[in-house]
């Protein structure tokens, strides 16, 4: 195969070596199990149930639709996966906000190197998996004492209610979510790409169809002025698809010089390079999180039955009266997100340190304190317009749904959108990585 050696590999050459090449075709294969193993566990059911009541206890509620969005369905259909990757998520939010405020975490991660990041991993783990069981205790108790209006009749949802079903309960839907958090893990070793990312992406394209179903409908019923409104949607869709992949690929690129250096007798003269600070640093993870906190009060309120909490959830639900003050809360917390991770990627005053060793030197800028402040000022800059960009195309479309009033994406299309096409460009740079990769050992075997 004729491969180009001095440019990024073509789509050509991805495929060859994606079908040829015994390590990279190996772990597609291994995710491709992984994540259908994944898909078939969502509708292992819970025990016990009455899937009826269940049903039509829930109604069609926006925590439904949000837990479905992460689980692939497995919380309506109320599998041992009912809770998917989301207990994962919500321990790698609290470990990492705890490792920018614990000096001891702090010094794992950036000195241990990977016994450190090890340890983390592990304590990320046993909080995962304190979040899981608390969060199916909830589930549990929620599921005990619920109860359905069905032909005139009372009926639980739970067909022996009682501690020994909130015993199993728990138990079932919190072994589900530790074998999704292990498989996640394996696809991360053993795959392509982050495995949590990659479930997330194989659970919104499992729930994707139904709203495009629902949507494929408005356009069958013959109403001008639904199919026109169904359209502008999708329209606001399609953009929004180009912006993001513009954003993703967007970096600033600052001129690097190298001093003049001399080997033996030969004296290399200074070469120019360049130091790639993204756009968006922190890709799709800041919509992931942001995404994940919102479920939390979320779930408090459907638990808890408390008509105060209940009515302040209300007051931020997309669906709520006060949508705006939902958009508002969104974008804080993905302008909050998106610094927080480009502080734990990009360090600047690491980056100027390496610079002075290397004898690399930003023309203009003195080496030290002057690099670092002027990558930090940077960075800052290249952040706040990426969140901007993150948090808008969070909003609009939803604004739009609202507008056009088409709910068939139940105000969850904008999350959706953004992580499949973050997820699906960072996929394919992994692959790029991995073809490049296995391009230069053939170099070397030559």
């Amino acid at each position: 195969m004729d491969i180009s050696r001095d440019k990024s590999p073509t789509a050509q050459e991805t495929f060859l070596q994606m079908a040829q090449a015994a390590g990279l075709r190996g772990r597609l294969l291994v995710t491709i199990g992984l994540l259908l193993l994944v898909r078939l566990g969502v509708y292992l059911p819970v025990p016990g149930i009455n899937r009826g009541a269940f049903e039509a206890s829930i109604g069609d509620q926006a925590l439904t639709g949000f837990l479905d969005l992460f689980s692939g369905g497995g919380f309506s259909a109320l599998g041992i996966f009912a809770l998917g990757i989301i207990p994962y998520i919500n321990a790698s939010i609290i470990i990492q906000l705890m490792t920018a405020a614990l000096p001891s975490l702090e010094n794992l991660q950036k000195n241990e190197g990977e016994a450190g990041r090890r340890k983390i991993s592990q304590i990320t783990r046993y909080v995962a998996l304190g979040w899981s069981v608390l969060q199916s205790f909830g589930l549990a108790i929620f599921l005990n004492s619920s109860s359905a209006n069905i032909n005139g009749s009372s009926v639980s949802v739970a067909i022996n209610p009682g501690p020994l079903f909130i015993a199993k309960t728990v138990l079932a839907i919190t072994a589900g979510s530790m074998f999704v958090m292990w498989i996640s893990e394996l696809i991360t070793e053993r795959g392509i790409g982050n495995g949590a990312s990659l479930l997330i992406f194989v659970n919104i394209v499992a729930v994707l169809p139904q709203s495009l179903g629902d949507t494929i409908k408005l356009f069958e019923g013959g109403d001008r002025a639904i199919v026109g409104r169904a359209i502008v949607l999708l329209l606001v869709f399609l953009v929004m698809i180009v912006g993001i992949v513009f954003v993703q690929e967007g970096s600033r690129r600052i001129p690097i010089l190298s001093a003049r250096r001399q080997v033996g007798r030969k004296l290399y003269r200074e070469t120019k390079s360049y130091l790639p600070l993204r756009l968006n640093q922190g890709g799709v993870m800041p919509i992931i999180f942001a995404s994940a906190v919102l479920i939390l009060p979320v779930s408090l309120a459907q638990f808890s039955n408390n008509p105060l909490l209940s009515q302040i959830i209300t007051s931020i639900s997309p669906s709520g009266p006060t949508p705006w003050l939902y958009a508002l809360f969104y974008f804080v917390l993905i302008l909050f997100f998106s610094y927080f991770y480009a502080s734990l990627i990009m360090n600047p005053v690491d980056m100027s340190q390496n610079l002075k060793k290397m004898g690399a030197s930003i023309p203009g800028i003195r080496p030290g304190k002057t690099t670092s402040d002027y990558i930090e000022k940077v960075l800052n800059r290249l952040t706040f317009l990426g969140a901007i960009f993150l948090g808008l195309v969070a909003i609009i479309p939803t604004a739009v749904e609202s507008a056009t009033r088409v709910p068939t994406f139940r105000g969850l299309g904008a999350t959706s959108l953004l992580i499949l096409v973050g997820v699906a460009i960072d996929t394919a740079k992994q692959i790029q990585t991995y073809v490049i990769s296995q391009r230069y050992e053939g170099m070397v075997k030559q």
